[in-house]
């Protein structure tokens, strides 16, 4: 008997105990079809979703697959069962369900850490990879975003600082940095909005010097303009550390 052979009956350890997936080829095909229509923008986040009974006679099912069917969607963050109410569109994608989940409630020093991160390699593969349809969207994005401070136009402000960041990492043209992007886009809103608040008003000038950086090509001019405004804010939230 070999070394081996003895090791394997000398052991009293029992072979692991598995059952059969359930899931069958029939559920994974409307699991298939339900995500389609909401990454296609068929079912918007927030809609609520036909109901099990329309689902099963859509989709020329029973109402036992679509249930599972559903059920795996919800634990995949992408639908959300209110009790009396119906199934609602909650993201996207899988990857934003993650996000979303992730950074509920989370400390904003935290998120800003995050966004330091995100934003400042953007800035910088922005700066090396940016063609002039983007400078052009940073360019009108700047100015709109400026018109609307003037006029004292809070929210809509807040909405194009979130776009003129979007853009910027949608320069970058590094495909997983736009969907991580992406997906962040909720927490970013959120704390941008919170930041505006905090300071009291909007710098005009805030981004300028960081899209000239861009437009130039410079990306460790872009990446330093990037970090400069995020650190200030570090400074001012405290580290719940």
């Amino acid at each position: 008997m070999t070394s081996a052979t003895s090791d394997r009956a000398g052991s009293s350890a029992e072979p692991p105990v598995l059952r059969a997936a359930r899931r069958t080829g029939l559920i994974d095909q409307v699991i298939d079809q339900l995500r389609d229509q909401i990454t296609g923008g068929t079912w918007a986040i927030g809609a609520r979703i036909p109901t099990e009974a329309e689902l099963a006679a859509l989709t020329g099912t029973s109402r036992n697959t679509v249930r599972e069917a559903v059920q795996s969607l919800v634990h995949a963050g992408l639908l959300e069962r209110r009790q009396g109410s119906g199934t609602y569109v909650l993201a996207a994608s899988e990857l934003a369900g993650a996000v979303s989940r992730r950074v509920a409630g989370a400390h904003e020093h935290h998120i800003l850490e995050v966004r330091r991160t995100l934003e400042v390699g953007a800035a910088r593969l922005a700066a090396t990879r940016r063609t002039p349809d983007d400078v052009a969207r940073l360019r009108g994005l700047l100015a709109e975003r400026t018109a609307a401070s003037h006029r004292g136009d809070f929210e809509r402000a807040v909405e194009l600082d979130v776009d003129l960041h979007r853009a910027i990492g949608h320069a970058a043209h590094n495909p997983v940095l736009t969907d991580l992007y992406e997906n962040f886009l909720d927490a970013l809103s959120e704390s941008v909005r919170l930041n505006f608040a905090m300071v009291g008003h909007i710098d005009d000038d805030e981004h300028a010097a960081l899209v000239d950086a861009i437009e130039a090509g410079d990306g460790d001019s872009a990446a330093t303009e990037a970090a400069c405004y995020l650190d200030l804010l570090l400074d001012e939230v405290p580290d719940p550390a």
